[in-house]
């Protein structure tokens, strides 16, 4: 039976999970470009929508 290092483990899982965060939010932005669309966010509770 092999045991694991639960940190190296979740460090691995961060550095994968922040990789495909970054990679979805360049897609969303690529997206919204090309349609010509505004990107929507909250900003200190009220709803703003960005031209790209």
């Amino acid at each position: 039976m092999q045991t694991t290092n639960p940190k190296k483990n979740n460090s691995e899982f961060e550095a994968r999970l922040e990789a495909g965060l970054k990679y979805s939010f360049e897609r969303l932005i690529e997206f919204k470009k090309k349609n010509n669309s505004p990107l929507v966010v909250s900003r200190n509770g009220k709803i703003e929508k960005i031209y790209l």
